[in-house]
Order: structure tokens, then sequence, then C-alpha cells
């Protein structure tokens, strides 16, 4: 029993190392779904294409192969060596940035058109008419599907386990190696992948009833 007390340990060792991953890449992918999203309705072309190149290469590519690039091949070419944990969350942050990005796109223009309409009446600046009144409309429409993305990208976590990072798969093999049991640690790492996602639906749903009162009562 005490050697399993000490397998549990190594397992929630790796869950602390797998929350920093889901809390680091959703941070990184919550900024470049942003930047991205907004560059797809720019009037600027150059940026429009820049963000569409970007967004279409990380949804049409494998974030296997993304991750095994960043940390393999990016120090080849001498500008950078990431660390295992730098990798994945760069890994995570653009490959989920890249749908969160449609998330906002679509959010946006959704808003109704004569929101924009009363903002040109009131001579408000580009700035002023998104920061104050699209992005506020903008935002619970997204919310859900960010909630849904936070949760892939908390399960995407798993593959940081193919450059030994010690998350908790990585550990769940560890213990499974060295015991010969294969059903404690993945039962245990199953329910442990349960609770985070759960923590993150509450999280959602819960600023998203913050972000909507008196929402409806505008609209």
């Amino acid at each position: 029993m005490g050697d399993w007390s000490g397998y549990l340990t190594l397992i929630l060792q790796g869950a602390w190392v797998t929350v920093k991953l889901t809390l680091m890449g959703s941070a990184l992918a919550l900024v470049v779904a942003f930047i991205a999203g907004l560059g797809r309705i720019s009037g600027h072309a150059a940026l429009r294409w820049l963000a569409t190149g970007y967004i279409e290469f990380f949804r049409g590519t494998s974030i296997f192969v993304q991750l095994f690039w960043i940390y393999f091949v990016l120090p080849m070419t001498g500008l950078w060596a990431p660390t295992p944990m730098q990798a994945g969350v760069l890994a995570l942050g653009l490959n989920v940035g890249a749908y969160g990005a449609e998330v906002v796109r679509g959010a946006i223009l959704a808003v109704p058109r004569d929101q924009y309409e009363a903002c040109t009446a009131v001579n408000l600046t580009r700035f002023q008419r998104m920061r104050h009144i699209i992005l506020p409309q903008a935002l619970p429409l997204m919310l859900p599907t960010f909630g849904n993305n936070a949760i892939e990208l908390l399960k995407a976590t798993s593959v940081v386990s193919l450059i030994s990072l010690a998350d908790m798969t990585f550990q769940a093999q560890v213990v499974r190696s060295q015991t010969g049991n294969t059903l404690l640690p993945f039962v245990t790492i199953l329910l442990l992948y349960f609770a985070m996602s759960s923590v993150i639906s509450f999280a959602i749903r819960r600023y998203e009833r913050r972000v909507t009162r008196g929402l409806d009562g505008v609209r």
C-alpha cells in the first residue's frame, strides 16, 4: 500500500504539470485567437492573408507534427531551443488558438448590423466600437466554444509525453512499467482528466452567467 501511495504522488506531480500546461496553453490560445480572429476581419488585406494562413496551417496539420517541429526542428535553425514545457505550451496554444480564431471571427460577425450603424452614428472610433459595443456582445457567443476548446486543450496535453515531459499521462506510463499494473494508473488519470474538465466547464458556465447578466434586456 505504501508503494501505491508513492506512485499516486508521482501521478499527482504529473497532474500539476498538466494543470500548468493547460493554464499557460489556454492563455496563449486566447491571445492568439483574438489576434488572428480580428486579423481575419481586418480591412488590411495583408493582415487577413497572414491570419488566414496561420489558421489554415495549424488547423490542417497534426499537433503531433507541430510539437515535434517546435521541439526537435526549431533548435536546428539556431533561433531558439525551447524546453519541453515551452514547446508543449507553444504547440498547444498555437494549435487551439487557430480554432479559437474562427470562434472570435464568427461571434463578431454575428453581432447585429444595426449595432455597427449605431456606433457610426455616434462617431465612435474603430477601437471604441470594438471595445465598448461589439466585443461585449460577442463575448457571450464565444464562451461556450472557448470552454470546449479549453477542454480539448486539456486532453491534448497528453501529447507532451512524447517529448518526455512528465505530465500525468507520462507518469502513468512510468507507474505501469514499474508495477506491471495498467488498470490503476490509467483509471486514476482518467478520473483526474474528468475532474479537471469538470472544473473548466463549471468556471466557464459561471463566467457566462456573469457576462450575460442584464444583456438580454439591452438587446
